[in-house]
C-alpha cells in the first residue's frame, strides 16, 4: 500500500511539475504573490528524497525575487502566456502607459515658427488662427480650397533699405554702372545719380520727374522676359548695400520665409502681392521661396509686352506666329498699390483672403480687404535699429493707425529671432573717408568770392558746378511735358507719374539710411 501511495505521490507530482512547466503557477499566495507549485505534493506527505528532485526542477517556475523583495514573473511564464493568448504581462502594460504618457506630452509641446521669438504675441495669434480654420471640428473652419494668405514683398518678405528697395537698386545700377546700356535717358541718368548719392549719404531722397517704373520699363525695352529675368538674377549676385555677408538674393526676412511655410503645411495657397514688376518678383522669390510660392500666385506691377513681329498692330489685332518671342515693350501700364492691390485680389484670385500682411500704408486697402471680409491682418513694424535700419519713431508712429484699423502689428526687433541670418552684419553705407567727401561738395558757395580766385580750392570748382542737385534743376522744369508721356496715359487704372510720386512704397514707413 505504502508503495502504491508513493508511487501515486511522485505520479501527481510530476502531472504538476508538467503543468507549470506548461502554463505556468495555477495558484498564487495572495498576500505574497509566490507560486504555490507543492502544495499538493506536501498533502501527499512525499517530503523525501524520492522528490527532492523533482522539486528543485520546480524552482524556475517562481523566480528569486528582486532586490526589492517583490516576486518577479519568470521570464518562460511571460513568453508562454502570450502564446496562449492571454493578457500581456504587467510589464508590457507598463511600458505601453509609458509610451501613451510620452506622446501625450509631445502634444502638450507648444509648437511654434523657426525664427520668431518664443514670447511673440503675433506668432500666438497666427498660430490660433490658422489653427481654428484648419480644424475640421471648429465652428471656424475653411476648406483647404478656400485657405488663402496673401503678402506684400519689399519690406514684408523681403529686406528694403540696402539702400532701398531692389527694383530701384537695379535700376540706378542699370543707369549708371552698366556699360552694356548705352542708350540710356540723360534726364533719367542724372535723377539716378543724385537718388544714390541721397541714399548713401542718409539725405532725404530727390523728387522723381516721372515714375521710377516708368524709367525701368523703358531701361529694358527690347529684351525677352528670359533675358530680363536673367538679368534680375545676375544683380540678385550683387553685394547687399548696407550689410556684410549677405547679397541681394539672400536678403528675405527669416521668419517670414518660416511663416510661409508654416502656411502652406496647413494647406493655405500663398500668394504676393507686390508694387514690384512681377517678372522681376518672380525671379527674386523664386529659389527662396518658389517651394510655397509657384510663379503663377506673383501678382504685381505690369509692363507692357510685344512680340517682335507685332510692330505697331494692336495686340487684338495680333496674331502671335511660330517665329515670334515676347518682349518688353517699355511702358508700365499698372501700378500694383493700394486699391489696386484690392482689384488684383478680386481679379485674379477671385476669392478674399483668409489673411494679409504687409509693412507699409501701401498695404492698407488690401489688408482692410481682407479684414472687412472676415480675415485677419499683420502688419510689420520696421524699428530693429541694431540689425537692420529702421526707425522706431516711424515704427510706433504706423503701429497706432494699425491699431485703429484693427490691424495686428509684428515687431522686428521683438518678434524676429533673427532677419537675414546670424552671419549677416548690419554696416555703415559708406567709410569715413566716403562720408567726408559731401563737405567738399559745398564749396560753390565760395564762387562768389573774387579774392579766391587763385586758391587752390577754387581749382576744383568748376567739377564742383556739375554736382548733380545743380544739373537736376533744368530737368525738373521739362517734367511736366513727361508726366504726360503716353505711356502713362495708357495705363488701365489711369495711373500718373504724379500719383508715384506721392505714394513710393512708401515713404511713410521707409526709415532714413
Amino acid at each position: 500500500m505504502r508503495s502504491w501511495r508513493k508511487a501515486a505521490a511522485i505520479g501527481m507530482t510530476m502531472c504538476l511539475l508538467l503543468s507549470t512547466a506548461v502554463y505556468g503557477s495555477s495558484t498564487q499566495d495572495p498576500e505574497s504573490g509566490a507560486a504555490n507549485t507543492t502544495v499538493e505534493a506536501a498533502e501527499t506527505g512525499n517530503s523525501g528524497a524520492d522528490t527532492a528532485g523533482e522539486e528543485k526542477q520546480a524552482e524556475p517556475a517562481a523566480e528569486p525575487s528582486d532586490e526589492a523583495g517583490t516576486q518577479k514573473p519568470a521570464a518562460d511564464t511571460a513568453e508562454t502566456s502570450d502564446e496562449a493568448g492571454t493578457q500581456a504581462p504587467a510589464a508590457e502594460n507598463a511600458d505601453q502607459a509609458d509610451s501613451s504618457a510620452q506622446s501625450s506630452d509631445e502634444e502638450a509641446v507648444v509648437k511654434s515658427i523657426p525664427n520668431w521669438s518664443e514670447d511673440s504675441a503675433a506668432m500666438a495669434s497666427i498660430m490660433a488662427y490658422v489653427e481654428s480654420v484648419s480644424d475640421e471640428s471648429s465652428i471656424d473652419y475653411v476648406a483647404p480650397a478656400e485657405r488663402i494668405a496673401v503678402f506684400d514683398m519689399d519690406g514684408t518678405l523681403y529686406g528694403e533699405l540696402f539702400p532701398t528697395y531692389f527694383d530701384q537698386c537695379m535700376l540706378m545700377y542699370r543707369l549708371l554702372h552698366d556699360e552694356t546700356y548705352t542708350t540710356a535717358n540723360e534726364e533719367d541718368k542724372a535723377f539716378a545719380k543724385s537718388l544714390e548719392d541721397a541714399l548713401l549719404h542718409g539725405k532725404p531722397e530727390p523728387d522723381s520727374p516721372r515714375s521710377t517704373a516708368q524709367m525701368s520699363a523703358e531701361s529694358f525695352k527690347g529684351y525677352t522676359v528670359d533675358d530680363y529675368r536673367q538679368y534680375v538674377h545676375t544683380f540678385m549676385g550683387k553685394p547687399a548695400v548696407g550689410f556684410e555677408n549677405m547679397i541681394y538674393g539672400e536678403a528675405f526676412y527669416q521668419p517670414m520665409v518660416s511663416l510661409v511655410q508654416y502656411l502652406a503645411e496647413h494647406d493655405f495657397k500663398v500668394y504676393i502681392c507686390s508694387g514690384t514688376e512681377r517678372s522681376l518678383a518672380r525671379e527674386l522669390t523664386k529659389e527662396t521661396l518658389g517651394e510655397w510660392i509657384p510663379p503663377y500666385q506673383i501678382i504685381g506691377t505690369t509692363y507692357s509686352l510685344t512680340a517682335t513681329g507685332q510692330g505697331d498692330t494692336a495686340g487684338r489685332d495680333y496674331t502671335y506666329t511660330a517665329d515670334d518671342k515676347v518682349l518688353m515693350e517699355g511702358n508700365m501700364t499698372y501700378k500694383n498699390l493700394k486699391m489696386n492691390k484690392v482689384c488684383s485680389i478680386v481679379d485674379e484670385i477671385g476669392v478674399s483672403p483668409l489673411l494679409a500682411f504687409g509693412n507699409s500704408s501701401g498695404d492698407f486697402a488690401m489688408a482692410q480687404y481682407v479684414v472687412q471680409n472676415g480675415g485677419k491682418a499683420y502688419m510689420l513694424l520696421c524699428d530693429d535699429t541694431e540689425r537692420d535700419y529702421g526707425d522706431t519713431e516711424k515704427a510706433a508712429s504706423f503701429a497706432e493707425k494699425c491699431k485703429g484699423l484693427g490691424f495686428e502689428t509684428v515687431s522686428m526687433k521683438n518678434e524676429f529671432e533673427t532677419i537675414y541670418g546670424a552671419d549677416v552684419k548690419k554696416t555703415q553705407y559708406l567709410t569715413e573717408e566716403q562720408e567726408a567727401a559731401p563737405a567738399e561738395e559745398t564749396a560753390p558757395a565760395q564762387e562768389t568770392a573774387p579774392a579766391q580766385e587763385t586758391a587752390p580750392a577754387q581749382e576744383t570748382a568748376p567739377a564742383q558746378e556739375t554736382a548733380p542737385a545743380q544739373e537736376n534743376a533744368p530737368a525738373q522744369e521739362t517734367a511736366p511735358a513727361q508726366e504726360t508721356a503716353p505711356a502713362q496715359e495708357a495705363a488701365p487704372d489711369g495711373q500718373t507719374a504724379p500719383q508715384e510720386q506721392t505714394t513710393p512704397e512708401e515713404e511713410e514707413m521707409k526709415p532714413a539710411a
